[in-house]
């Protein structure tokens, strides 16, 4: 008979831990949920929302009757409370997982510390939002993602069995890797393109003194490439430290890569650099349209409209009127390569499509996704 989960402890009541709490509440309403963050007021207003069931008195308050602890942390957190875990009274039978970016040196910690006894298994929902905090949790957030899980040696088939049961309410597609072969993966599809977003940053920067319009040049498609960009310096500086002999082999690979254009470039070839970019367009658009991937998409929809003024409050009006949120609204001045003067932001490809049928019903305006 698989093993019952009735009780779980969180740690890390953010975006990520949130949404998994509401998940798993909505498919198994009888399981008892305590939480805690060092934000003592993420850890209320989680309790506020029923997000979870009661606020642990501290981080490990409670732990030695829960089946299943998640660690939602950034990845240097986790390790140190793996390190503390090491050292309180647990059930035999617990479970733990993670849902970090990287998984190699963080199992592999995990294993040494807990040995054959507790079931580590790391894990990592690869779904996200332009949001944070407890507050923007959503239950619905892994729907259709890929939900990843890095079994060792170590793991037996019926944790792994009772985890992926108690997950199922996260409506993730889940999908079995090798620790390594996630931070391989992740590192050519969401690590090393943070660091290729950061660096063309960083090249736009340092040519604005000798031209200062940059910044406003760079508002429109400079802008869009290098969103990920934004995202969170701490984070991002413990993923690229975790993931230090993947992503030392990507250089090497990008470098190449780089070298290779540069040749083409400087022996003036056309026909191999018209090649190059053909390939790359037929790889690219052949990538998934409806699924989740490692970045969060961004769904966006960019509106041709006349240059006047309540032209935005129009639009907004019409989107109001069918009750359709927008997360995001935003005036392009440069237009190269962008159709649209007016860019919306929404929160799911729903309503992007609810919102171009909406504009299309009541405007002759174009509308067009990026």
């Amino acid at each position: 008979m698989e093993q019952q989960i009735e009780k779980i402890h969180l740690i890390g009541l953010g975006l990520i831990g949130g949404s998994i709490a509401l998940a798993i509440k909505q498919e198994f309403p009888a399981i008892k949920i305590a939480g805690y963050d060092i934000n003592q007021s993420q850890a209320e207003i989680a309790k506020t929302l029923t997000v979870i069931d009661e606020i642990a008195p501290n981080q490990f308050g409670g732990i030695e009757t829960a089946d299943l602890i998640i660690l939602a942390t950034p990845v240097e957190q986790t390790l140190s409370i793996i390190d503390s875990l090491s050292s309180q009274h647990l059930k035999e039978s617990v479970i733990i997982t993670d849902v970090g970016s990287t998984k190699q040196k963080i199992s592999k910690y995990a294993d040494s510390v807990f040995g054959d006894g507790v079931q580590f298994i790391g894990g990592h929902p690869m779904a996200g939002s332009h949001k944070s905090g407890v507050i923007a949790a959503k239950a619905h957030l892994f729907e259709n993602a890929f939900y990843i899980l890095t079994p060792t040696d170590h793991t037996s088939h019926a944790s792994l069995s009772i985890l992926q049961n108690v997950l199922k309410g996260t409506k993730a597609h889940f999908v079995e890797m090798t620790p390594a072969e996630h931070d391989e993966v992740t590192g050519v599809i969401s690590h090393f393109p943070h660091i290729v977003a950061a660096s063309l940053v960083h090249q736009a920067g340092r040519f604005e003194d000798s031209h200062p319009l940059i910044k406003r040049l760079a508002a429109g498609g400079f802008r869009d490439i290098t969103r990920i960009a934004s995202s969170s310096p701490a984070m991002w500086r413990d993923i690229l430290l975790h993931n230090k002999d993947k992503l030392l082999a990507l250089f090497d690979d990008w470098q190449y890569e780089m070298n290779r254009v540069r040749e083409l470039v400087d022996g003036l070839n056309g026909d191999a650099l018209f090649s190059y970019f053909q390939e790359a367009k037929d790889f690219r658009d052949g990538l998934p349209e409806r699924e989740k991937g490692a970045i969060p998409s961004f769904y966006d929809l960019y509106v041709d409209v006349p240059d006047y003024p309540g032209v935005i409050s129009e639009i907004t009006g019409y989107l109001a009127m069918e009750e359709i949120s927008i997360t995001n609204i935003r005036i392009i001045e440069t237009r190269e390569e962008i159709y649209g003067v007016l860019r919306l932001s929404f929160q799911t490809d729903v309503d992007r499509e609810r919102a171009q049928k909406c504009i299309e019903k009541y405007t002759d305006y174009k509308t067009f996704f990026s």
